[in-house]
């Protein structure tokens, strides 16, 4: 059993969707928010989870089975490693099905992680 935390990448307030941590541009991090951000992107720090990554959140349906998106030059037990790589970051959540296992990108996942990176609007 693993031990690893998902990340609390959102909260939500009021009827909107916040960022754990505030875009870079806003103020300096505190060491908690720092923490949070680095185990995110750490875990996208590697190219075949980038891959694996990128083929669930850009799946039709905003889904994929492990099934679908398998081809990314390692083998299969790789590509499940790595899954649960994405899955322990608090990136990918997943629901078996029968025999496969459907991975998915939260839209507030996404949203969190432009947040953090956007640039201040022009005043």
């Amino acid at each position: 059993m693993s031990n690893a935390k998902a990340l609390p990448l959102i909260e939500t307030v009021g009827q909107g969707v916040v960022p754990c941590c505030p875009p870079l541009t806003e103020r300096p991090m505190s060491a908690e928010e720092a923490e949070t951000a680095a185990r995110m992107f750490k875990a996208l720090g590697d190219p075949v989870r980038l891959r694996l990554f990128s083929a669930v959140a850009s799946h039709e349906g905003g889904e994929a089975c492990v099934c679908d998106i398998s081809d990314v030059g390692v083998s299969q037990p790789t590509v499940s490693h790595h899954l649960k790589k994405l899955k322990e970051a608090g990136l990918l959540t997943s629901e078996r099905r029968g025999t496969w296992v459907y991975y998915r990108v939260e839209p507030a996942v996404l949203a969190a992680m432009g947040k953090l990176l956007a640039m201040p609007a022009a005043a």
